[in-house]
Formats: C-alpha cells, sequence, structure tokens
C-alpha cells in the first residue's frame, strides 16, 4: 500500500466522519444559538436553560439521521474491508 493509498483512505474516513457528525452538530449549533439569543432579548439569564432543548433537538436529529449514519459507516467499514482482503501480507 502506497502513502497516497494511506492519504486517500485517511480523507475518506475523516470526510465520513464529517458527514456522520455534522447534522448533529449543526443542529446543535443553531439550537443553541437560538437560545442565546432568545435569553439576550429576554434578559434571562439562566444557564441551565440552554440544555433541554438542546438535548431534545439533538435527540431528534439523532432518530432522523439514525438511518443515514449507519448507511455510511456501513459502507465505510466494508470499503475498509475490502481494501484489507486485497493487500497482500
Amino acid at each position: 500500500m502506497t502513502g497516497g493509498e494511506v492519504l486517500d483512505i485517511a480523507r475518506e474516513g475523516v470526510w465520513t466522519m464529517i458527514l456522520v457528525a455534522g447534522p448533529t452538530m449543526i443542529v446543535g449549533l443553531v439550537v443553541g444559538v437560538v437560545i442565546a439569543l432568545f435569553q439576550a432579548l429576554t434578559q434571562i439569564q439562566e444557564m441551565t436553560l440552554v440544555f433541554v432543548p438542546k438535548i431534545l433537538a439533538i435527540f431528534v436529529t439523532l432518530l432522523i439521521t439514525m438511518p443515514f449514519m449507519g448507511q455510511l459507516l456501513a459502507s465505510f467499514t466494508a470499503r475498509i474491508g475490502e481494501l484489507i482482503l486485497q493487500t497482500p501480507a
């Protein structure tokens, strides 16, 4: 296996990680910003107000995107398995 192939696998792994974690992270970010804006506008300075809506939003996002995440990780794992089998000992 050459250095270029290793870099391709690493790049694909990082891209897979971004695609799997991206939707959940974006939803968490958006919900956090909306709640922070709400707190700033109403001058409510309760630190724990952010957690429950953010947890609920992330949980719903995980439920919705779980099939996509599973398929993406399964295809990446299958590709890595094929590369392992093709590599001579």
